[in-house]
């Protein structure tokens, strides 16, 4: 969008507020008046509806060496996420499917069918290496199209039929449908379970994450969870300063009195697109706090809308960003949370049992 262009309409149940250009297009699409919108016309456009495409994938498993990420490898059973957060930092990663990483990315989703399949092979794979797997790093493996296509439970059932370790972060109270899978892993010290919870605000968080599970479902979510004896946590991420900050402390507190042993929290982030869609979204629903949010993100960002460097790109670097630390890390102690404990810290992968590959001499089993 122009710079000079006013605040594009909210879309009801959607996050963006329009599709910005694909980066990797030589081509653009301009609207342009064809005579037939009359000033007082006042029909509503139909309302946008998800699209699921098959993907067949190649493989399953995405492997990761950043330095400021405590995982190896994680899966993904899709890409796009209906949740329609407006700060998700996975949005431009839609622009390499020739999509827009706007509306698109919420309403245009790609399913993964053969995961399950996929993961099974990898697994079997002489070379292969146990270490835990993450689900839920780029998009929600339990956003609302997991109801009807069951790709993240396939991948838990293979996973746990071969023993191997695995932790999941959604902000979707569908983590509680597994817990029959989840919760003999645990009781293994075999899996884990985090709530990303970004306010108790219900409003804030309808705006912001609309078609995730409301605040105090995602806290339920926890205490169910943790009743069945599976190890939990919360994350509060993304922290916006002057908008959802100020819950930092009653999120944590909610949390731990809802059974989270762990807690994480990221600044937030605004890589390619995301940082023209957090500002025009800002525009339409806070546009008197607008220019002082992205005042105190660029002050965190070394003056830009964001900072990529490992190490900085999740915490920020400034004043804000260290009495955001401090805070976290006071309140950490007050409600008994990070008692030395890190994400896969305790998740055993000695018991991991490689599946038969397909090719394996029927001849090796006499010796089993």
């Amino acid at each position: 969008m122009s710079t000079n262009d006013p605040p594009s309409p909210p879309v009801k149940g959607r996050g963006a507020t329009f599709n910005p250009a694909n980066r990797f297009r030589l081509d653009r699409r301009d609207a342009c008046d064809d005579g037939w919108t009359q000033p007082c016309d006042d029909e509503q456009p139909p309302p946008l509806r998800t699209v699921v495409t098959i993907q067949r994938a190649r493989s399953i498993i995405a492997h990761n060496d950043s330095p400021d990420i405590p995982f190896s490898q994680s899966i993904n059973p899709y890409q796009g996420c209906e949740h329609g957060c407006i700060y998700c930092y996975a949005r431009p990663s839609h622009a390499y499917l020739d999509l827009s990483p706007g509306i698109d990315f919420e309403t245009k989703l790609y399913a993964k069918p053969d995961a399950a399949n996929l993961l099974r092979a990898e697994l079997a794979k002489p070379g292969y290496r146990c270490d835990p797997i993450a689900l839920g790093t780029n998009t929600d493996p339990y956003q609302p199209i997991e109801r009807e296509w069951k790709i993240t439970r396939s991948v838990l059932e293979v996973l746990a039929a071969h023993e191997h370790p695995f932790t999941i972060v959604t902000k979707s109270a569908l983590v509680e449908r597994d817990i029959d899978i989840i919760a003999p892993m645990a009781a293994k010290r075999m899996a884990r379970v985090y709530l990303s919870i970004t306010t108790l605000d219900r409003e804030l968080a309808r705006r912001m994450e609309p078609r995730a599970a409301a605040p105090h479902r995602r806290l339920q979510a926890l205490r169910t969870l943790a009743d069945a004896g599976i190890p939990v946590g919360v994350m509060v991420a993304p922290i916006v300063p002057q908008l959802n900050d100020r819950d930092l402390e009653a999120i944590l507190e909610a949390a731990a009195g809802s059974g989270a042993q762990s807690a994480g929290w990221v600044l937030l982030r605004l890589p390619r697109e995301v940082a023209p869609l957090f500002r025009e979204w800002l525009d339409v629903h806070y546009p008197l706090r607008a220019g002082h949010i992205m005042s105190l993100v660029q002050q965190m960002r070394g003056g830009r809308d964001y900072d990529s460097t490992f190490g900085v790109r999740m915490r920020g670097s400034g004043e804000f960003a260290t009495l955001l630390e401090k805070r976290f890390a006071i309140a950490c102690r007050r409600f008994g949370l990070n008692r030395g404990r890190r994400e896969h810290d305790g998740l055993d992968v000695s018991r991991f049992r490689p599946p038969k590959s397909d090719g394996a001499s029927r001849q090796g089993e006499l010796f089993e």
